[in-house]
């Protein structure tokens, strides 16, 4: 078969083959940059950094917000720009810390007229057709709040800070004018698609779409995988060595030379005991002052370190039913007794805390924990973020 000489049909058909070869691997679609467990992961940060959102736009509304479990794909703006026709809200939000680069919040321009009507007490029902300035600005505010929140939630899941520049806000029907996403996301490179089913009680049941280019995304997946690695790297330091159990063991393994069998040498006996010990071993003579005061056995320093660890859950039973009184810290701020006096009916008061950053909780007294407001059953309630270190505690208490 080697001395065989190809004919020239023979060799045309094999080019032929190559170049086939070379223009289907030219068409072959791109393939996902994103796998599942990627896509999993931008999911469940999405889920909750969008979680804190909604809650923060129920407190602005007044209204219980759902939002479901989102679906995250791949897209382009393109697609985006087809399958979103009808006039949009449409929120740039910028990362200047923690994150590089931006996202695009899209929802239809009626669930903003709703948001707005909401927001100046209205029941949302009837809300007005078009958009003014005022309402572009009360849009802008309650993005502003929500994506703050959003950005203090990834702060806590990635271990790191994460800030925003103030969002951008822009009306505009993405089938008409395809500049708009373009002049905020390249064009050219994939975009991740994330989804949810917004709910308002009885006003809102629409779409929420988020829209982050797939390298922002692609870091935000390795930040929450860093921040999981490292607490697990530290979880395994924290665990007691193995060694430190068997210490009694070592130091018991050092009587064998008390053993008539094996009489020590009495320096080295001496160096096994400290001044005031027991005296050496008579080496099997019959000596009942010395047999009287030879056992050494009954030292046993594992039986006090068991009795000193069994007190301690019965001492801390007996105040296990102590009641505490726990409160949340919202702000602080100091004003004059003239100020004071000129408080009334819908005065307002400023406090040194900024729109979703974390909370105070104290347990009589005490900071105790960082915590976000929810809200439980229509009901207020926190959710602990972070617990303050005993350290911590002592330096902000002094």
């Amino acid at each position: 078969m080697g001395n065989e000489i190809l004919s020239q049909e023979e060799i045309n058909a094999l080019l032929q083959g190559t170049l086939d070869l070379d223009s289907s691997s030219d068409q072959k679609p791109p393939e996902d940059t994103l796998n599942d467990m990627e896509k999993d992961t931008l999911g469940e940060i999405a889920n909750i950094s969008m979680g804190t959102a909604a809650t923060t736009l129920s407190l602005l509304l007044g209204k219980k917000v759902d939002i479901t479990t989102p679906k995250v794909d791949i897209t382009t703006s393109e697609q985006i720009m087809k399958d979103y026709p009808v006039p949009s809200v449409i929120c740039n939000v910028k990362y200047k810390e923690g994150i590089e680069g931006s996202n695009l919040l899209i929802l239809s321009q009626q669930d903003g007229s709703v948001i707005v009507d909401l927001m100046m007490g209205g029941d949302g029902k009837n809300p007005t057709p078009g958009l003014s300035d005022l309402q572009i600005s009360g849009i802008s505010e309650a993005m502003n709040q929500m994506m703050g929140s959003a950005a203090t939630s990834m702060s806590t899941m990635f271990k790191a800070t994460v800030d925003i520049t103030p969002p951008d806000l822009v009306l505009n029907d993405l089938s008409a004018d395809k500049d708009v996403i373009h002049d905020t996301l390249s064009p050219d490179e994939p975009l991740v698609r994330i989804s949810f089913r917004m709910i308002v009680e009885d006003v809102i049941d629409s779409t929420l779409i988020q829209v982050i280019p797939l390298s922002v995304a692609q870091g935000m997946v390795n930040k929450l995988m860093a921040a999981m690695n490292g607490d697990a790297a530290a979880a395994a330091a924290s665990q007691p060595a193995p060694p430190q159990q068997s210490m009694p063991n070592q130091e018991f393994a050092q009587v064998p030379p008390l053993s008539p069998q094996s009489p020590p040498s009495p320096p080295s006996y001496e160096a096994a005991y400290p001044p005031g010990g027991y005296p050496p071993y008579g080496g099997g003579q019959p000596n009942p002052q010395t047999r009287s005061q030879t056992p050494v056995q009954p030292v046993q320093f594992a039986p006090l370190q068991q009795g000193v660890m069994s007190k301690q859950p019965e001492n801390l039973n007996l105040i296990l039913d102590v009641p505490l009184q726990i409160s949340v810290e919202l702000g602080r701020t100091k004003k004059t007794i003239k100020e004071i006096l000129e408080m009334g009916p819908g005065s307002v008061v400023e406090l040194d805390r900024l729109a979703g950053e974390a909370v105070d909780m104290i347990v009589n007294g005490k900071l105790i924990a960082k915590c976000e407001v929810v809200v439980v059953n229509e009901t207020f309630g926190i959710r602990i973020t972070d617990i303050v270190q005993p350290t911590e505690r002592i330096s902000l208490n002094s």
